[in-house]
């Protein structure tokens, strides 16, 4: 299993984040393309190496060019959660980034008294926010990291100007979402004495939705180190954050757990063809499976079953489209436990040429290797061979 360790000892923010992922190997070329899936413009990502008190470090910033994007006139969660819902990324990446922005706005509205509905961002702000927080996430994904863990947070000390006035460090948001229940997970923090606010609300929230445990340097072999650059070079120490990655030690037979919610509904009165529509359209809206099954309903009348599997952040939208395209005036809805193994896709040789595989993985073991079904169908017609035949040959 991939694992990254976040060394905090000199705080965390959204940008030394992805400063020390491409510093361990992440293509800028590649972050950008991803990053342009979600529809923001107006920014553009600076990548600069810098020195912190001796150490190499790659800063990343993100700079406006232009007036931003009329998406991010109001910066609001809802405005926030549309870009989002409406971009391109996995629905994991959107799934993830989004509960990392709903517990930043959760946090400030506890903290200053506000409604949810009424907490808003700089426009500036927002734009680095969205950057800071996917960009992490998209990172990590290219990096095929599977879990991550954390050093105890080294807060900083002293006050920080904001636009709520002159607050102490650490800042209340980012004491809140450090100290933030429900969670089993105690995050461990604490302060070296340095007069500046190591780690910000971005940086912490990304790194209590991340990490998995607090504490020292899980048993690893680490593979790739990240040094990101702080925004100030101090003289009595380095201001990064490193990122080290690399194999877990423990043969665990680990696997990957998550929330899933599951939407259903029954229909009997609606002509079939119309489900093949229905099932392109939730799948192209972020569902994460589709299925129908066979069901006999009251007064002996057959029907079907319509069964969809999403992330909770896609549920209303999904539950809009059900009511939108089929017959049903009703749906029942419900958060089941999922686990599923390991993937990895790989491009490897075969009679025929390159193709992918999908690598199913139960902890560090590779128990199942399976081609990919588009490249078979795609190889079948190239040399008109029957599907089966390809599928068996390259199996």
């Amino acid at each position: 299993m991939k694992i990254a360790y976040f060394d905090c000892s000199s705080g965390i923010s959204g940008d030394m984040c992805i400063g020390a992922l491409v510093d361990a190997g992440v293509s800028l070329k590649a972050l950008e393309k991803e990053l342009r899936k979600i529809p923001i413009k107006g920014y553009k990502l600076a990548v600069k190496k810098a020195n912190r008190s001796g150490f190499r470090a790659t800063k990343v910033d993100v700079l406006q060019l232009s007036a931003l994007s009329s998406q991010l006139s109001a910066k609001k969660w809802k405005d926030i959660e549309k870009i989002i819902k409406t971009s391109s990324l996995s629905p994991e990446i959107k799934q993830r980034g989004l509960g990392i922005f709903k517990r930043l706005f959760e946090v400030e509205a506890k903290v200053h008294g506000e409604k949810f509905d009424k907490v808003h961002l700089h426009e500036l702000g927002a734009v680095d926010c969205i950057v800071d927080i996917f960009g992490t996430l998209i990172c990590l994904d290219i990096l095929g990291i599977e879990k991550v863990y954390a050093s105890p947070v080294n807060t900083g000390s002293g006050f920080v100007k904001t636009e709520h006035g002159i607050l102490p460090v650490p800042a209340p948001a980012t004491l809140e979402i450090l100290s933030s229940k429900p969670s089993a997970l105690s995050c461990q923090l604490y302060s070296d004495g340095t007069n500046f606010e190591l780690t910000t609300p971005t940086g912490a929230a990304i790194v209590k939705e991340l990490a998995s445990n607090f504490g020292n340097i899980p048993e690893m072999s680490i593979g790739k180190i990240g040094v990101g650059a702080g925004s100030k070079d101090f003289k009595h120490k380095a201001n990064v954050l490193r990122i080290f990655t690399g194999e877990s030690k423990k043969q665990r037979a680990e696997r990957r757990e998550q929330k899933i919610t599951v939407i259903e509904t029954n229909i009997d009165d609606m002509n079939p063809q119309i489900y093949e529509y229905v099932m392109k359209k939730l799948f192209k809206a972020g569902a994460l499976d589709v299925f129908l099954t066979q069901v006999i309903m009251k007064k002996g009348r057959p029907g079907i079953k319509l069964s969809v599997l999403c992330n909770d952040s896609d549920k209303d939208n999904l539950m809009k489209i059900i009511f939108e395209e089929t017959t049903t005036i009703g749906l029942r809805f419900y958060s089941v436990g999922r686990k599923t193994l390991g993937r990895e896709i790989k491009k490897l040789d075969t009679k025929f040429g390159k193709i992918n595989f999908k690598l199913s993985k139960l902890g560090d073991k590779t128990i199942r290797i399976t081609p990919e079904y588009e490249d078979c169908k795609r190889l079948a017609k190239k040399l008109n061979l029957p599907l089966i035949e390809v599928i068996n040959k390259v199996s």
